[in-house]
């Protein structure tokens, strides 16, 4: 299927480009999600009006996200969870722990931006995650996860 991308896509495309991607991966989710349109002569035309409004729309997250980034880059996130005496964990600290810990210190970040390339940390340690707040935009940010007895 021949779509048109409404906003930057991962390993698709940016703004604007005309791709031919499966129809069950445009229709079940970058259609709904507002990602892309199918082209068509009618909307080839409509985004080629509304192509000035897009770019400016694109740019205004991007340097939204670029100034969270700023904000973000380099901080800590401290988490304690219950260890036994050789440092592993009882369970384990996820993407969605270490979001909502983000949350607590007023940052806004979903779970699925926060990248953690080894999995779930399992240790008592002090690891570095990635936070992807926009497609150009990843931050690094200390996880220093502390045992409870």
């Amino acid at each position: 299927m021949q779509i048109i991308l409404l906003e930057k896509v991962v390993n698709l495309g940016n703004l604007g480009d005309i791709v031919k991607v499966k129809d069950g991966y445009a229709r079940n989710f970058l259609i709904p999600s507002g990602q892309a349109r199918r082209a068509t002569a009618s909307a080839k035309a409509e985004f080629e009006a509304k192509r000035v409004e897009l770019e400016k729309a694109a740019a205004a997250k991007l340097a939204e996200a670029q100034a969270e980034g700023e904000k973000l880059n380099g901080s800590t996130v401290k988490l304690s969870q219950k260890a036994g005496v050789d440092g592993r964990l009882f369970g384990s600290i996820t993407n969605a722990d270490i979001a909502e810990a983000l949350k607590a210190q007023g940052f806004t970040v979903a779970k699925a931006q926060v990248r953690m390339p080894n999995g779930p940390i399992k240790t008592v340690s002090s690891s570095s995650v990635e936070v992807a707040l926009h497609t150009d935009v990843l931050v690094e940010v200390t996880v220093e996860v502390s045992g409870e007895a």
